[in-house]
């Protein structure tokens, strides 16, 4: 199961946080609530983890990210822009020091963008303002598969992003 295999990963980002004193929020895209479950399988997970939601829709993302529509003016999903601009919006809202969000086309059906099957941005928006993405170029057509590397691309991007700001 996929969550077992990320325990250990979940283990360490949750000890570098806690190092820090720091809470992350998380917005799922692609990842289908993978990101913040991955995470969540770590005891005491309220030290580090705030909260977060999965932004499947239009109105999840209004709902949770606040922002007026203009916002996202002259962005597609599964791009750079679009995930910071999540990433940023998903740790303002929830008061945490990290913002960690995922936008990607998962596969097996169209996106609604446009964007190629396989293809993910994980965002991160660091406390200090600095910000990293990292992208998974487009790949296979198979969902399930996606998801798992979705959620692997982000967790990796976001235990880097912690360890370089000094998190031992």
């Amino acid at each position: 199961m996929i969550l077992e295999e990320l325990h250990p990963q979940g283990l360490r980002i949750a000890g570098l946080l806690r190092a820090r004193g720091e809470k992350v929020a998380v917005a799922d895209g692609a990842t289908g609530g993978l990101i913040a479950a991955s995470l969540l399988t770590v005891p005491g997970a309220l030290d580090f983890f705030v909260g977060g939601g999965v932004v499947y829709s239009f109105r999840a993302r209004d709902v949770l990210f606040a922002l007026p529509r203009d916002a996202y003016k002259g962005m597609r999903g599964a791009s750079a822009d679009y995930a910071m601009l999540q990433a940023r919006a998903i740790r303002d809202n929830f008061g945490a020091a990290w913002g960690l969000a995922e936008s990607g086309s998962v596969g097996g059906s169209s996106h609604p963008s446009g964007a190629p099957a396989g293809q993910s941005v994980a965002a991160i928006a660091a406390p200090e303002g600095v910000t990293s993405t990292r992208v998974i170029e487009p790949g296979c057509d198979d969902r399930i598969a996606n998801m798992a590397a979705f959620t692997r691309n982000a967790l990796e991007a976001f235990e880097d992003a912690l360890r370089a700001a000094g998190g031992h």
